[in-house]
């Protein structure tokens, strides 16, 4: 009795084992029939990813270097012109300096009037480089955002022929083998693209 019991758990053992390799080998049929894409990458040992080497991108693509340029050519003016204002207003301290010195103010009254259009012009020159500050502040985000919209979307046209699954940023990987990436090629298609205003 025992001996049949053991035979029979083998026996229904092995046909459960058989049931299982027959149905897995079912449901690979099938999956391979629906998904060839995923069968060839396996079968080629290549993943449908790429990266992007977001350094390099922006050092290359001509978007982002004259952008870079308006940035620092606005920068440049505004410190251009807070300089001259700067200049401006240190001469007329000296000269009120001068003035105090020599005594040459007719009353005190006329002193603390100088005194504080001086004071109120050094606060209004700070005021204005506040203000040049948070305005340069808002064109280089404006301006970024122009650019970033400008890489995804040509990256989102670029995939539909591509087709891969995903499209990575280098930055944000420890390790990325170098044959997925694809810097390069977007680099040179977005340059094609762009045309300078």
């Amino acid at each position: 009795m025992k001996i049949n019991r053991l035979f029979i758990y083998s026996v229904l053992a092995f046909a459960a084992v058989m049931l299982f390799v027959q149905c897995n080998k079912n449901n690979t049929t099938e999956k391979s029939a629906e998904a060839p894409a995923a069968q060839t990458t396996a079968i080629s040992g290549k993943l449908p990813i790429a990266y992007v080497n977001i350094d390099s991108l922006l050092q290359k693509y001509n978007y982002a270097k004259d952008l870079n340029e308006s940035l620092l050519r606005r920068a440049e003016d505004s410190r251009a012109d807070v300089n001259e204002r700067g200049r401006q207003l240190e001469k007329e301290m000296a000269e009120f300096q001068r003035k105090y010195q020599n005594n040459a103010f007719l009353s005190q009254e006329r002193l603390q009037q100088e005194q504080e259009r001086l004071m109120k012009k050094q606060q209004e020159l700070q005021e204005y480089i506040q203000r040049l500050e948070n305005e340069n502040m808002r064109e280089q985000q404006k301006m970024l955002s122009q650019m970033n919209d400008s890489i995804i979307n040509f990256i989102k046209e670029y995939n539909k022929t591509k087709k891969y699954e995903a499209i990575l940023n280098n930055a944000s990987t420890l390790y990325i083998d170098p044959s997925y990436d694809i810097t390069d090629e977007i680099v040179d298609l977005l340059n094609k693209r762009y045309v300078k205003k």
